[in-house]
């Protein structure tokens, strides 16, 4: 029997794991350096969330392209055509339809009438599919992408709409859907981000980075803002007095302690640490190149209407083409501003014409593109806003509508989805869903379905309970399925 003051039995568990010589922890370690075939004097980061996985059956699609129109673009000048609506111009609304509807900025709308388009409306393509002339080159299109008419959300304001429609809650601190994507299947690309996203308008989105966050998952699987101009990720070239070898000798360090680190405490966010220096390190060459878009042909540059020099939504689509290249899973572009109440910058006469204009072209030309390199049948491309706007008009001293969750209208194709269809019915005024209603829930549980994953198996565990991105709802909408 060992004396009593026999330093084995002073040993603790801990201890064994991370401490002794010939322990699980230092032989994890030796591992996780002997990937990349180097010794422990120069570790190699443990593989990330970046690698690619499998989903939970097989998958429809790869990537997915969300062009997000932040602000609430208005269905009934663009998709929604309602003959009914123009009759009843200037009419008041009848109560039955606002009974009990809340409103962002107009009370119970009492005395508020329904507002008709001016806009003139015809079938597109072969498939028929109403479009209205403020949207050319989308018309040709058509049949390439099913327009769902009968979109519905919960929550009427911007911020915490944008938010809803991106993380399934109004509640902040919960994961964006390509936070969710990246976690369940990686990515493809070992060079850049597995979430990226890319903005153009006058001003981000309400929310900002909250609507790209990962939440609760660990903060590798957030989302990546990619800069237009200038370097595409602040503070990510070297300064010109730090060459390649000694930057290289710096990150080795950092990693080895931060692997020791992490095998000594199992804390995730010390391996995303160690992922983010990797990254960083070989985005200083991914990410230059990627934005240079001068080597892409005239025919594809005149294909999206952009000067390779200049900013701008259609140069982001063409981003996006070349970041699902690359294997980027998830590519989110945000465009402003589509808020039209009538108000100063904000009319459906003046301000909401330039918008549509700005990514008319650009939407167009990416669907093209795509399929022309046969990459549409793999990337799911979804365009909408965070709501719609209301048949009624606004009082206010230009025409302009409200803020509306009950039937707004966006559009999806490639990856899985039937094409040339209109997806749903509203009434006929354009309030509310008839048939085949699409409950954000829905749109993400389809989503997640398309690329392979069970939105109902897909959960984390947080603060004692499993979450999800559709929380306890959800329905795939079999019918956009091709």
């Amino acid at each position: 029997m060992p004396p009593p003051h026999d330093p084995l039995l002073q040993a603790t568990r801990r201890h064994f794991f991370s401490q002794c010589g010939m322990g699980i922890g230092s032989v994890a370690l030796a591992s996780m350096m002997a990937e990349r075939g180097l010794q422990a004097a120069s570790a190699a980061a443990q593989p990330g969330p970046g690698v690619p996985a499998r989903g939970n059956h097989p998958a429809k699609a790869k990537n997915v392209i969300f062009l997000f129109m932040a602000g609430g673009p208005s269905q009934l000048e663009l998709f929604d055509y309602k003959p009914v609506l123009q009759k009843l111009n200037g009419q008041p609304i009848p109560q039955s339809y606002i009974e009990g509807k809340r409103f962002a900025f107009m009370g119970s709308s009492h005395g508020v009438k329904l507002l008709g388009t001016r806009k003139e409306f015809k079938q597109r393509g072969q498939c028929g599919t109403w479009v209205s002339e403020m949207l050319p080159y989308t018309a040709g299109i058509v049949d390439d992408i099913s327009v769902v008419t009968t979109c519905q959300t919960t929550l009427f304001n911007h911020a915490p709409a944008k938010l809803f429609m991106n993380t399934g809650s109004g509640q902040f601190g919960r994961p964006s859907m390509g936070s969710w994507l990246t976690y369940g299947i990686g990515s493809e690309s070992s060079d850049l981000p597995g979430f990226v996203v890319l903005q153009s308008g006058p001003r981000g989105p309400r929310g900002g980075a909250v609507n790209w966050s990962s939440g609760f998952l660990p903060t590798t699987y957030q989302g990546v803002p990619l800069r237009s101009q200038g370097e595409p990720i602040l503070n990510l070239t070297t300064p010109a007095s730090v060459d390649a070898r000694s930057q290289r000798r710096v990150i080795d360090a950092v990693r080895d302690m931060n692997m020791k680190r992490l095998v000594t405490t199992g804390d995730d966010e010390i391996q995303t640490r160690i992922n983010a220096y990797e990254m960083a390190y070989r985005m200083q060459s991914s990410a230059p190149e990627l934005i240079d878009i001068q080597g892409e042909s005239k025919a594809t540059l005149d294909l999206y209407g952009v000067d390779p020099t200049q900013p701008s939504f259609a140069r982001n689509c063409l981003l996006a083409r070349r970041l699902v290249e690359r294997g980027v899973r998830f590519v989110q572009l945000y465009h402003t501003n589509w808020d039209s109440h009538g108000g100063k910058g904000e009319t459906l006469e003046d301000d909401f014409p330039k918008v549509v204009h700005d990514v008319d072209q650009g939407c167009a030309a990416l669907i093209r593109d795509l399929k022309s390199r046969g990459l549409l049948e793999e990337t799911l491309v979804i365009w909408g806003g965070e709501f719609g706007r209301t048949p009624m008009g606004e009082n206010r001293e230009k025409t302009g509508r409200n803020h509306h969750i009950d039937a707004f209208t966006m559009w999806f194709a490639g990856g899985g989805i039937k094409p040339g269809q209109t997806y749903g019915r509203t009434d006929e005024l354009g309030f509310d869903g008839v048939e085949q209603k699409a409950h954000v829930h829905d749109i993400h549980a389809t989503l997640l379905h398309l690329m392979g994953l069970d939105h109902e198996k897909l959960t984390f565990k947080f603060q004692g309970r499993d979450f999800r991105l559709t929380d306890v709802h959800g329905e795939i909408l079999q019918g956009l399925l091709a």
